[in-house]
């Protein structure tokens, strides 16, 4: 792990080809909230391939619209949702519409893990 930052609604974990994100409880990320985020993933991987992973341990809700401005990142190869809860996992499925690249639905984070950095060789 390259670094740890704790925000207002979240817990970010950066490595070398992805960022960890763990949203507080009862969050609702709203495009002001992303742009915090797109700033940092800009901070940490300005021209570098990464993948976004979100750990969802905590139920929160976003606003699909938020995908659409994530998606424009062009150093971005994918967006990652790692979680046990059937129901976080349905909820991905429909944010997944919303996402023009790729996206992966997991139950655990080594998963995700080695999904982010085939996506990163690519």
């Amino acid at each position: 792990m390259r670094d740890t930052l704790t925000l207002e609604f979240c817990h970010v974990s950066i490595f070398d080809n992805y960022i960890v994100v763990v949203m507080n409880e009862g969050v609702n990320l709203s495009p002001s909230d992303n742009y915090i985020l797109l700033d940092i993933a800009n901070d940490y991987f300005k021209d570098k391939p990464f993948v976004y992973i979100t750990h969802r341990i905590n139920s929160y809700s976003v606003d699909p619209q938020i995908y659409y401005e994530t998606a424009k990142i062009k150093n971005l190869k994918g967006f990652a949702v790692v979680s046990s809860d059937y129901k976080a996992k349905r909820n991905a499925e429909v944010e997944k519409m919303f996402f023009s690249k790729p996206f992966g639905i997991f139950s655990e984070l080594n998963e995700a893990y080695k999904w982010a950095d085939e996506r990163v060789q690519d």
